[in-house]
């Protein structure tokens, strides 16, 4: 199998995983949430400030059939279930969550948009990246847009994505952890000035929480 296939193969039965893990979500809508991780290998989007680059490599990670990531997930005890990467919308995913969903387990997926987003996600939370556009066809599917900030010019940045998102989706800043001192206050003000949004904070690494 092509370790970068097309969203448009359906016969993807297992994917290239950098980490597997039970935990808690530390950020976003569903902050301080158990929740089952799964971090797919791969990544063609490239972040200048990602804290996962080693995930972009597809093929420097083992191969795990969609079977036994999905019973390692329900086996894990909590019903919530985050698919991540790299960049998770490269792959076709639906033979993934019509398992996951199959073992009543709710997926969340985390994704930049700029692959199409396969169907059956209970969770679909939309972080656009300057690197790689979103693609148009996929903010109406988001549930939750999570913007993060780098500097004060992101905010105009961010603004232009929450107009094509649905009006019922949440919408998040959150700093980016290396600027957090310097950022965060400038998110305080603005989310003040404009309560439409909500602040995400990384809090699992304050709290240190794998």
């Amino acid at each position: 199998m092509s370790l970068n296939p097309s969203p448009e193969s359906s016969d993807i039965l297992e994917l290239p995983v950098m980490e597997k893990f039970y935990t808690i979500q530390g950020e976003g809508a569903h902050t301080g949430t158990p929740a089952y991780f799964i971090r797919i290998g791969g990544c063609d989007v490239g972040c200048v400030w990602c804290d996962v680059k080693e995930s972009w490599d597809a093929s420097a990670h083992a191969m795990f059939s969609i079977e036994d990531l999905s019973i390692e997930a329900k086996m894990s005890g909590c019903d919530m279930v985050v698919v991540t990467g790299g960049e998770p919308a490269m792959y076709n995913l639906n033979s993934l969550t019509e398992k996951l969903n199959k073992l009543g387990l709710n997926t969340h997926i985390e994704t930049s948009g700029a692959h199409p987003i396969t169907e059956k996600w209970h969770w679909i939370c939309l972080s656009p990246k300057k690197f790689k556009p979103t693609l148009t066809s996929e903010y109406k599917k988001a549930d939750e847009l999570k913007v993060v900030i780098y500097n004060k010019h992101d905010f105009e940045w961010a603004e232009t994505h929450a107009a094509k998102v649905r009006k019922d989706c949440q919408l998040f800043l959150q700093p980016e952890w290396s600027r957090a001192d310097k950022v965060t206050p400038l998110i305080i003000d603005y989310v003040k000035d404009n309560p439409q949004w909500r602040i995400s904070l990384q809090t699992h690494k304050y709290m240190d929480i794998p």
